[in-house]
């Protein structure tokens, strides 16, 4: 009698142990449909990213982007994310430069086949003396599309749609059509809310033509393009190391809901 007591009390500690194992992993579960973030950068592996070892590693749980006296850059780099062409997404994560370094967050992005890893589009600009960021930049196209505090509507481009004609409509690093609809603060002003050769955190909210970029949870670009010509819906994500001097940039818990 006492040895069947004993087996049924076992019996029922174990069933209490698997049902809080299986509300615990519900609940889990539940938060992450909750949230839609997924983790894209497993702190561990270059695992579904693809770049250059010669610049890009993993360090410390982090994605490293280096650049020394010894491989100095003639183009533009990048680590390419290849999960997929994101359109509506939030995407957020950590950034950490060094004061001379040259990076930025590349999204709905087409890569050339003429130069190694590197991609074309807009760019949620980052830089170690925090001139640029926070603004949105087109690599290898429109250039500047916002500076740091404006809000700005990108009017439908009527001229050649060749890269000549896109190149004309450039003028000192900015796209000559942008119109500047509202101020978010000045760029010094922003520039405060930015830590220099620390942690920062990023988040872009990128959902139809209107793309945002916050940096410590403070919104310091804002554009809608209304080019549909040169604008694109969808496309490849990567981060960046760029041409000068060296550098180093390290991004961490890098998470993307799609919208």
């Amino acid at each position: 009698m006492l040895k069947r007591r004993n087996l049924n009390f076992i019996q029922l500690g174990l069933l209490l142990a698997v049902m809080t194992a299986v509300t615990v992993n519900t609940s889990c579960v539940a938060q992450k449909k909750k949230d839609g973030f997924v983790q894209i950068f497993d702190g561990k592996t270059l695992k579904g990213w693809d770049g250059d070892p010669t610049y890009w590693r993993v360090e410390n749980g982090n994605l490293v982007g280096e650049i020394t006296p010894a491989t100095l850059l003639k183009t533009n780099s990048f680590i390419i994310w290849k999960g997929g062409e994101p359109g509506d997404f939030e995407f957020k994560g950590e950034f950490n430069i060094t004061q001379d370094g040259n990076s930025g967050i590349n999204y709905r992005s087409d890569q050339l086949t003429d130069v190694p890893f590197a991609l074309r589009g807009y760019q949620a600009d980052i830089d170690g003396k925090i001139r640029y960021t926070g603004q949105n930049y087109e690599e290898r196209k429109r250039t500047t599309l916002a500076y740091r505090g404006q809000k700005t509507t990108i009017p439908p481009y009527t001229g050649p749609a060749t890269p000549e004609g896109v190149r004309a409509n450039v003028k000192n690093n900015a796209w000559n059509g942008l119109t500047v609809t509202g101020s978010l603060g000045s760029s010094d002003s922003l520039k405060t809310f930015i830590k220099s050769e620390d942690w920062n955190t990023f988040r872009l909210v990128i959902k139809g033509n209107r793309l945002q970029h916050y940096i410590n949870d403070v919104l310091m670009s804002d554009v809608t393009d209304e080019d549909t010509v040169n604008g694109k819906s969808k496309g490849l994500l990567g981060v960046q190391v760029h041409v000068g001097p060296p550098m180093k940039v390290q991004y961490r818990n890098l998470m993307l809901k799609q919208l």
